[in-house]
């Protein structure tokens, strides 16, 4: 599909989709201008993950929502703000739905490695036809890749699969408790609610912002974000003080909607944390300097190429 003006001609390539699975299949490609004309592509709505990759390949977009960033020689047309006019009934199958994306998680570990479908299963718990199923789905969406000899799977390009995840991630499907209790500073309340948890043999793990303090110290932080397994008894926590409350809370404590955050989760200063990749999908939704954290654990865990892993 052409679409001129009096200067300029572009080449569109009309997607179904501009959810970052889709645009993963031809961002790949890097369409680049020429005598041809500039590329653009075209989608009925380009969220924020997808703008962020096509701005990293340098490839002009528009949607039919009204949103647009095109660049060509002596022009520049940048439009934000529209809202999604196609927003689909109901919410379709993902595969980072909640036990889904236990092998997204996984395979995120140590995403240079090849692994056995049976390996994945056996590692997440899921039964093989459900991991193959999960497996055929980020193929086709150019997110995995397969050694040829085995037919063991990998990521395609580890971001690609951890922006595609955030794409579809929202922490309040957590169940949250929010609540306040008396103390010093964030890392205080951090090991006192942890010592607490423990010595109940409730199974649990720092996120957010405690969680960006445990793997790339960086600053103070005052919320407290914990994942537990199930709610512990009012006596555990009544110990330290702890009061429910929505205004001004310093405790998050997160009931998961599935028990694979725990996938990866290890022990930092002594306290248990998440693994890195599970910290990043959940501090956007905090408050403080939660940018700045998931920033430092980028840095310091999530640069794949340097092959670094915990």
């Amino acid at each position: 599909m052409v679409a001129t003006t009096p200067i300029h001609r572009f080449q569109c390539l009309v997607l179904p989709s501009g959810r970052l699975s889709a645009l993963s299949r031809v961002i790949g490609e890097r369409p680049e201008s020429s005598s041809a004309g500039v590329s653009l592509l075209v989608v009925p709505y380009m969220g924020p993950a997808g703008k962020a990759a096509c701005a990293s390949a340098g490839i002009s977009w528009l949607d039919l929502s009204g949103n647009a960033r095109i660049a060509a020689p002596g022009l520049l047309i940048h439009v934000e703000g529209r809202q999604n006019r196609f927003k689909p009934r109901g919410r379709p199958w993902s595969a980072f739905a909640a036990k889904s994306s236990r092998v997204a998680r996984f395979l995120l570990q140590d995403p240079l490695a090849y692994r056995a479908q049976r390996d994945v299963a056996q590692a997440t718990g899921l039964s093989e036809p459900f991991v193959s199923k999960i497996v055929r789905r980020l193929e086709e969406d150019a997110l995995l890749e397969r050694q040829p000899d085995t037919r063991a799977v990998r990521p395609r390009d580890p971001r690609l699969l951890l922006n595609a995840w955030e794409e579809d991630y929202d922490f309040f499907r957590h169940h949250i408790v929010r609540g306040h209790v008396p103390a010093i500073g964030g890392e205080d309340l951090l090991r006192r609610l942890s010592g607490a948890l423990a010595e109940a043999n409730v199974r649990h793990a720092a996120t957010g912002l405690a969680a960006g303090w445990l793997l790339a110290p960086y600053a103070v932080f005052r919320l407290t974000t914990v994942y537990v397994e199930a709610l512990p008894e009012p006596r555990v926590v009544e110990t330290l003080g702890f009061r429910e409350t929505a205004r001004g809370p310093n405790v998050w404590l997160v009931v998961p909607n599935d028990e694979g955050v725990f996938q990866g989760s290890v022990v930092c200063a002594g306290v248990p944390c998440v693994h890195p990749v599970q910290a990043v999908l959940d501090l956007p939704y905090h408050p403080e300097r939660s940018e700045e954290a998931a920033n430092r654990i980028h840095e310091s865990y999530l640069e794949w190429g340097k092959e670094r892993k915990l």
